[in-house]
């Protein structure tokens, strides 16, 4: 059999990785959208670089959209197999999805006014809603620890990648002429002592690993850090300096996270009397389903709910929904917090809400996450002195400030401890994906003295046989 790698491949977005059997069946790993490439990003999404048509089975690890984004796309060229991730994957990608035609269907048409007025021809968006409900259609969910046979050939397990609600690391049973082979695919590793979810699981001894690499060479601040930090900017913005907080903040995971640190400063008599907004009817959805799945929280949060049964809620918070609501915080008089996504602050109102309060030192923008660096998060965290915004140049007049210590995805500690439970002897091929190239090249060293021989960094569209 052979597996080739057609996203995030030396990147961290887009993630997509085809297994193709000695029979021809095609099992494809994860259909993601790439995100924040700059210029090359409509290209890298308008072509897959094999034939969906062809696909017999995707196995998708977690709902983000550079894990999901592509799968109505991925439907509408020709794919009609079956689609299988756990129930709370299914959940959240199903509103993720919903969320993302949206925005392509309102981008598009703003797009194609200006092309109109220039004499230019029409765009369409990658997919739409009913492709989006045609995707939906095809999911089967399968639980944790249950190996599920999805055709003679392969099985499927899924153990607790501890990244987000629903995440997991895809555990393949491969069988053909007449052997047996197991393949480990780690989708996104969480961390951890993450405040909410529980640790990434031990799974089973693989011969063949494909694992993320986010933040391979790089350890994250301590977590117990996180809520001090995050008092400190509240207080410092909204009381001393009586300007607005805005936070970028992915939809899944992270906004959940910073309301339950906001909540801890509640519970504490700590938080600052400022309105804190979430203007992202995503977020706010997404927030309900997280609740919905409240099982696969920690012990620590589920102690905390024996006195506080919605640790996501607190006096203050106000999520927006309509539009006039969003464009509302524009006009109050008191300073607030807001978050709104997207967390790379390159889609969504997070753009609107930048741009209208980027011109003023009282303000303060705080990056919570990972951005890639042609996003207007990765601009800001990089010092730009401009940026440009729905066309316009804006000049960075606000503090922009960056918390480390909030994140999705494992340090090289976590990755490590996340691999501890495999004998490096047995892996005959490691692939490291989801990861910059010069964080990759580091993270394969590790790698190395941990025993792992044959460590590979694919290129977009590569392809290799595995023996």
């Amino acid at each position: 059999m052979k597996i080739s790698f057609h996203g995030a491949s030396r990147t961290v977005t887009g993630s997509k990785h085809l297994l193709t059997l000695s029979n021809n069946k095609q099992i494809l790993l994860d259909c993601g959208l790439f995100q924040g490439m700059g210029q090359a990003t409509n290209a890298l999404n308008a072509q897959f670089g094999f034939v969906p048509s062809e696909i017999d089975y995707l196995i998708l690890s977690h709902a983000h959209i550079d894990h999901s984004g592509l799968i109505p796309k991925l439907v509408k060229e020709g794919f009609n197999g079956t689609i299988h991730c756990t129930s709370a994957t299914a959940a959240l990608a199903a509103a993720l999805l919903e969320d993302s035609a949206v925005i392509q269907r309102d981008d598009t048409a703003y797009i194609n006014k200006k092309r109109k007025i220039s004499g230019l021809p029409q765009v369409q968006p990658l997919y739409t809603q009913d492709d989006v409900k045609a995707a939906l259609s095809l999911f089967v969910t399968v639980e944790y620890g249950e190996w599920t046979k999805i055709c003679e050939e392969v099985s499927v397990l899924f153990t607790d990648a501890g990244h987000i609600i629903g995440s997991a690391v895809v555990n393949l049973l491969l069988k053909e002429n007449e052997s047996e082979k197991h393949l480990a695919f780690s989708g996104d590793v969480g961390r951890y002592r993450d405040v909410i979810l529980r640790s990434p699981s031990v799974f089973p001894q693989a011969d063949y690993i494909i694992c993320e690499s986010t933040y391979g060479n790089s350890l994250h601040d301590p977590i117990n850090d996180t809520i001090q930090t995050l008092h400190h900017w509240i207080e410092e913005t909204c009381v001393h300096k009586k300007g607005n907080l805005i936070i970028p903040s992915f939809s899944v995971g992270r906004t959940q996270e910073l309301l339950y640190y906001m909540n801890q400063l509640v519970l504490e008599k700590r938080m600052p009397k400022v309105k804190v907004f979430v203007d992202s009817p995503l977020s706010s959805k997404v927030t309900e389903i997280v609740k919905e799945f409240s099982k696969y929280f920690n012990a620590r949060i589920h102690k905390l709910m024996q006195i506080d049964e919605d640790p996501f809620d607190f006096p203050g918070l106000t999520f927006t929904s309509s539009v006039e609501e969003s464009k509302g915080l524009n006009f109050l008089s008191s300073p607030c917090v807001i978050l709104a996504a997207s967390g790379m602050a390159d889609a969504g109102r997070i753009k609107h809400h930048i741009a209208n309060n980027i011109d003023n030192k009282k303000n303060t923008i705080l990056i919570v996450g990972y951005c890639e660096p042609f996003s207007l998060g990765g601009k800001l965290m990089n010092g730009a002195k401009k940026v440009r915004i729905y066309g316009e140049e804006h000049k960075v007049v606000a503090d922009v400030r960056i918390m480390r210590s909030l994140s999705a995805h494992g340090d090289y500690d976590d990755l490590c401890q996340f691999l501890s439970c495999q004998d490096a002897k047995k892996v005959s091929k490691f692939f490291i994906v989801h990861g910059e190239y010069e964080v990759q090249q580091e993270f394969r060293e590790r790698l190395s003295k941990k025993g792992f021989a044959d460590v590979e960094i694919p290129k977009l569209h590569e392809e290799f046989w595995l023996r």
